[in-house]
């Protein structure tokens, strides 16, 4: 599944896409590494390699550009809804929760993994550790309608349990993905046999999410 992030903006220039997106992988990056307000337009402009004014001139102000990169990546929640769709199609069969889950978790190890996702999964995760009023609305306008459709769906896998005890084991699974896209130490404690951000610990990921969900929420 490819990683499928929304492209925009002003194309007056044959090099102008090219710019436009330096400008988006650089912001991303620094964001990522350094956070929100550790980075300024200047060192923005620096590492994307354009000049100091073609920043404002194609996003405004450093607060636009953080909600840009946001906008340009609306594709892969879209790819995430996409599959939401298709795993709730029979809600009674055995592996429904396993594919729902697998809906939410796999775009994102996916997005990780691609060269420009990296940066900007490690600053998804950076805004959640320490969200900022920047972070928090586009939470709000990018995030939260994934999570709530999530939710509605898994409170149909588990009618027993009410929106909060599902909405917990959202926030639980958010924080196990993250740490693991996000966290080198398991390197350190395995004593050299983990991989930070194995693709190959995907799998005992999602057994580990759904024991969970199945552990905390009531059956029936």
């Amino acid at each position: 599944m490819a990683t499928a992030r929304k492209r925009g903006g002003a194309t007056a220039a044959p090099e102008a896409p090219d710019r436009r997106q330096n400008i988006l992988l650089a912001a991303e990056k620094l964001f990522g590494l350094r956070g929100y307000h550790a980075v300024s337009i200047r060192d923005i402009a620096a590492e994307a390699g354009v000049p100091l004014a073609l920043v404002g001139y194609y996003f405004g102000a450093k607060h636009e550009l953080y909600h840009a990169i946001f906008e340009s990546w609306q594709g892969s929640i879209d790819q995430r809804l996409a599959a939401l769709r298709e795993a709730a199609g029979d809600l009674r069969a055995k592996d429904t929760l396993e594919r729902i889950l697998a809906a939410w978790i796999n775009p994102l190890v996916e997005l990780a993994r691609h060269p420009e996702g990296q940066y900007y999964a490690l600053m998804a995760a950076r805004d959640l550790a320490s969200p900022t009023p920047e972070s928090e609305r586009a939470q709000l306008q990018f995030f939260d309608p994934m999570a709530h459709a999530f939710i509605d769906t898994l409170q149909q896998v588990f009618p027993a349990a009410t929106r909060g005890q599902v909405a917990w084991c959202y926030q639980f699974m958010l924080g196990a993905v993250l740490h693991h896209l996000t966290d080198v130490r398991v390197e350190r404690l395995s004593r050299g046999e983990n991989r930070a951000a194995d693709p190959a610990a995907q799998t005992a990921l999602l057994r580990f999410v759904a024991a969970g969900f199945r552990g905390a929420l009531p059956l029936r």
